[in-house]
């Protein structure tokens, strides 16, 4: 296939998919809680009852306004890149991308809640930021981890070196590291902290509603997909299928079930205080370093 056509698949699974995905998880965290929940396809059915209420603003400002769409449009750019499976046929885009779009996502939602003038929204926008300095750097020694050992900063590299090399110490710890960050980089407990819906009322999304929060929550579940795509793909690849519709289809299962264990996870774990989670990503950042560091000596 062409890169441009499965350019235009990746998008059309993180759209069809994501919401799919995120159903699972709810479901799952029901059924531990010992409840009936939402139907699996509840996250569909919100973001069509959201596009069709009215768009209530409580303020004119430019940046509320486009906040959602750029949100959105970042998240759906970095899924065009993103591995979905091993097969080299994939497009594959620079680390150094890929993280500047995902930031970019993150960055729209704190200055639409900024922009609301909410006190709440402030609040999360402000621990949103202060998790996106936190998680952010694990995830990005992890990768350069990926990175120096290939000797390329093309995840299509990191993946053909780790399917031509094998498992490695650097890569293994690299791997751990960014999977302990991703429950945060997926707004999950015990890291929900910038929504907190007991604590301050969704946050930065507080004042967001109808169309311009059904945007917000594709972005979301679209963000979910990607992260985990770039773990399994990147850090486990193996076992890889020659076929690129069973390769595809392999993917997706590894991170389907990925998604699963971070749905488990959220399900047993009571949020953390900001403070508390301030100390566990140094400690996870520590980690992301001493692969980093075996990376570069060649183990």
């Amino acid at each position: 296939m062409s890169a441009v056509a499965v350019g235009v698949l990746n998008l059309a699974l993180v759209i069809v998919l994501a919401p799919l995905f995120e159903g699972f998880m709810r479901k799952l965290k029901a059924v531990i809680h010992s409840r009936k929940g939402p139907p699996i396809i509840q996250p569909y059915l919100d973001i069509l009852k959201l596009l069709g209420k009215e768009d209530l603003r409580p303020t004119s400002s430019l940046v509320f306004a486009v906040a959602p769409i750029i949100a959105l449009a970042a998240v759906l750019a970095v899924a065009a890149m993103t591995p979905m499976g091993a097969g080299a046929g994939l497009p594959m885009g620079d680390m150094i991308v890929w993280i500047y779009l995902l930031t970019l996502s993150a960055v729209a939602i704190v200055l639409g809640a900024f922009a609301s003038k909410n006190p709440y929204a402030y609040v999360g926008s402000s621990r949103e930021m202060m998790m996106l300095l936190t998680a952010e750097p694990v995830v990005v020694i992890a990768l350069l981890a990926a990175a120096v050992k290939s000797k390329s900063l093309m995840m299509s590299d990191m993946i053909n070196f780790q399917l031509a090399n094998g498992p490695s110490i650097s890569l293994i710890f690299a791997g751990f590291a960014f999977f302990l960050a991703l429950q945060a980089q997926l707004a999950k407990l015990p890291f929900d902290i910038a929504e907190a819906e007991t604590e301050i009322m969704e946050g930065p999304f507080i004042e967001q509603s109808g169309p311009r929060l059904a945007l917000f929550k594709l972005a979301h579940y679209g963000k979910q997909l990607v992260f985990a795509s770039v773990l399994v793909s990147v850090f486990i690849p193996w076992p890889r299928v020659p076929v690129f519709p069973a390769d595809l289809f392999l993917a997706l299962a590894k991170v389907f079930v990925l998604l699963l264990v971070v749905g488990v996870i959220d399900a047993v774990n009571p949020r953390l205080r900001i403070d508390q989670s301030m100390t566990y990503f140094s400690r996870v950042a520590l980690l992301a370093l001493v692969a980093l560091a075996f990376a570069v000596v060649g183990v």
